[in-house]
């Protein structure tokens, strides 16, 4: 058996027979890394004789999923309900957001519930964990193991109900010559993971590095072997963190958790939309209250627009949580359709909370955070806005009316500007909230301003 050297990409997993600047498949400089490969002779293999046979769709037998609760009320939410038994779920963020501590928690929760919990330790030794659990709860009662041996680790797990591994980029499996955390090793072991979790009906949770792109350390693969993806997110210093789900084979991949870290662990944020908005809305220019949809979970966000005179000859756009392109549309829609000249203007926008809002909903919002600021004339703290903007001014309608409708009500908003032909199905909100239809942008404007 002879062995030879190949170069293979950390981040996207192309091989080269030699070592590049640059990887030819991602793009990504000094990615390239050394591995030993063993070749052999190739052996003739019989032709198996068992052809598998298809089924009929609709004679598949539907199973009926029970999910478990983890004890965490928001992570339950992200997850869709609770965890599946059997599957595979990745949790990745920065070093010291509370992966660790999150995962904890949950092993201490569903070891109460008479669960057989595997906490299996590859990073820290179990007398460091001890000490987590003690402080978060004393009366942990699960079981822990310091392994980093892949095989050891499944061999250690069967009969046990739920298994948690920190971090897939510490462990190894033997068979292969590649160093650990290399992106053979972390394939590999996937593999293995996600065949151990189907056929002993074990649930697998896995925490995951990411590289300072905030992607998941290691190839793509990873994350298309796993049944639920979710990140952390958040900075270390701050106290709330957001746990969003990137993919979920079992529920709503656009979900999003708010999550308080605290001295004794990390707890669910039950008022989100309390978050989001700041006490001194509606004392100063430029602030607005939008009602926006997450998966299926409604929230009130607070947009703050600050315009400056621009010293350059090009006035700069600074977007905080609303993507870039969308605020420079609709600076030029507020520009031509309501006539208000912003080419001198320096424009800063701020999502309140470190929340990242994508949805169309929230032009509108934009667009009148923006005149706020510039007619310097603040906007209630009871009302709020929302609308897609289309680029002749027009404000089309939006998707789940009524549930932002239901949300506003329920936070005490007492009036909603919306698209105007969103008012034919909340006929029977208008004895509960004031609803303001609108037709185009410069009618939002003298409506709001005069």
């Amino acid at each position: 058996m002879a062995k030879k050297t190949r170069y293979v990409c950390s981040e996207c997993g192309y091989v080269s027979p030699q070592w590049l600047g640059k990887c030819p498949g991602c793009n990504q400089f000094a990615t390239l890394i050394e591995e030993l490969e063993e070749t052999s002779a190739p052996t003739l293999t019989k032709k198996s004789t068992v052809i598998p046979k298809p089924i009929l769709v609709k004679d598949i037998v539907k199973e009926k999923t029970i999910r478990f609760s983890s004890g965490i009320k928001e992570l339950d939410t992200v997850l869709g309900g609770g965890i599946v038994p059997s599957s595979l779920v990745l949790v990745g963020g920065d070093p010291g957001i509370g992966k660790s501590t999150l995962l904890t928690q949950v092993a201490i929760n569903l070891s109460k519930n008479s669960n057989k919990v595997l906490y299996v330790s590859a990073e820290e030794s179990v007398a460091q964990l001890k000490m987590r659990c003690d402080r978060i709860d004393t009366s942990a009662n699960f079981m822990a193991l310091h392994e980093n041996k892949l095989d050891d680790i499944i061999s250690a797990s069967d009969g046990y109900e739920f298994l948690i591994i920190d971090s897939i980029q510490a462990i190894y499996c033997e068979d292969l010559n590649s160093s650990i955390g290399s992106v053979s090793q972390v394939k590999e072991c996937a593999n293995r993971l996600m065949k151990f979790a189907k056929n002993s009906k074990t649930t697998v949770f896995i925490i995951g590095h990411v590289t300072k792109e905030g992607a998941i350390a290691g190839p793509k693969v990873l994350e298309h072997i796993m049944d639920t993806v979710l990140y952390f997110e958040g900075e270390p210093q701050d106290n709330y963190k957001l746990l969003r789900s990137v993919k979920n084979r079992f529920g709503s991949s656009q979900e999003i958790g708010i999550f308080e870290m605290t001295d004794k662990g990390i707890f669910g944020v039950e008022d989100p939309s309390g978050i989001f908005i700041s006490d001194e809305i509606g004392k100063n220019a430029g602030s607005v209250i939008t009602p926006s949809l997450s998966g299926n979970r409604c929230m009130l966000v607070e947009l703050q627009c600050l315009l400056c005179k621009t010293i350059f000859g090009m006035p700069r756009r600074m977007p905080l949580g609303i993507d870039y392109n969308k605020l420079v549309v609709m600076l030029a829609v507020l520009e031509k359709r309501a006539y208000m000249p912003l080419f001198t203007q320096d424009c800063y926008l701020n999502a309140m909370g470190g929340i990242k809002i994508n949805e169309p909903s929230v032009d509108l919002a934009i667009i009148c955070a923006v005149a706020s600021a510039q007619k310097e004339t603040p906007i209630e703290k009871t009302t709020a806005i929302l609308g897609e903007v289309g680029l002749t001014g027009e404000i089309r309608p939006v998707t789940q009316i009524e549930k932002r409708v239901n949300e506003c009500i329920k936070r005490g908003i007492k009036k909603i500007i919306l698209p105007s032909s969103n008012l034919k199905t909340l006929s029977k909100y208008k004895d509960k909230i004031e609803l303001k239809g609108v037709k185009n942008v410069y009618e939002t404007i003298k409506h709001l301003f005069g």
